[in-house]
């Protein structure tokens, strides 16, 4: 039904988690230290509370290779945008598009592992959007922001939409590269779509209103 997909889907992931861990240090104005270290709680975070979950040993743990990525990335935007970037540019667009396309990417290698693991199809799907989710509040509460998980506008829907979508397609007997990538597609659209629009779910009625 599923079968393991190239580790470099993976690694993708954790480079564009960790640039948008990165993206916050800017925003932030860390130091190189400040850059590394968010950009690594994005990068394997969500992967780390996958492993948890799945009581599977943590994958960064015996293959350094995640927060290594993480760290380049981390200290390379350090770099570069310190000589490169304009004082006053605005990162809050390229933080939340980076911040998307990991979130697709997890959510995807999320759902599989569970799969692999023998989980229940809606339970490969909670974990999909879990260690999505997980790696960008870690980020948001370590950086003092709100987590985009608790704002309106659509964040958990497109990770969840990019597990179902692979998960989907794992049943049907679609190869996994070809889910892989569906999943990854629909959970990026759906988000960057989201961010260029400003859509949102619907609030609570009366979530605004004063005693």
């Amino acid at each position: 039904m599923s079968a393991h997909f190239p580790q470099w889907l993976e690694w993708i992931g954790v480079a564009v988690f960790a640039l948008s861990g990165a993206l916050t240090a800017a925003r932030k104005r860390m130091d190189p230290f400040g850059f590394a270290f968010l950009a690594a709680v994005t990068g394997v975070g969500g992967g780390t509370l996958r492993d948890v979950l799945l009581g599977r040993p943590v994958a960064w743990v015996v293959d350094p290779t995640s927060p290594a990525i993480c760290v380049i990335v981390g200290l390379a935007a350090f770099v570069i945008g310190a000589r490169f970037a304009p004082a006053n540019a605005s990162l809050t667009r390229p933080l939340l598009l980076a911040d998307g396309a990991g979130l697709a990417i997890f959510a995807v290698i999320g759902a599989q592992t569970a799969l692999l693991a023998g989980a229940h199809p809606l339970t490969a799907i909670v974990l999909g959007t879990l260690s999505a989710t997980f790696g960008g509040i870690a980020r948001d509460v370590l950086a003092g922001d709100p987590p985009l998980v608790f704002h309106r506008e659509i964040y958990v829907t497109a990770a969840a939409l990019g597990a179902i979508v692979y998960v989907a397609a794992a049943y049907a007997g679609y190869p996994a590269i070809y889910g892989a990538l569906a999943g990854v597609a629909a959970g990026f659209v759906l988000r960057t779509l989201a961010i260029l629009r400003d859509w949102s779910l619907p609030a609570f009625p009366g979530a605004n209103r004063q005693g």
